[in-house]
């Protein structure tokens, strides 16, 4: 359920379990953390090359690992952060 600005939200692709990277936040349980993603597209990468490198990947999960990151940046304390 998202709160803000009535948009879709996508947090749910987002997960976080100590026996996967350590706990830290990651796509679906892939092994894809989300700063690794976040890294990527800040780096120039497109959408299409991420998900054309990661085939796994949807186009979803990097729009979940971006609100993540916005909502993070921005102070929000998300539930799975207490995981």
């Amino acid at each position: 359920m998202n709160q803000y600005h009535g948009t879709v939200s996508r947090l749910d692709r987002i997960t976080c379990d100590p026996a996967i990277c350590h706990g830290n936040p990651v796509v679906r349980g892939l092994r894809y953390p989300v700063s690794v993603l976040l890294e990527l597209l800040s780096s120039g990468m497109t959408f299409e090359e991420v998900l054309d490198d990661y085939e796994d990947l949807e186009r979803d999960d990097l729009l979940a690992a971006l609100e993540y990151g916005a909502l993070t940046v921005s102070g929000h304390r998300l539930p799975l952060d207490a995981a």
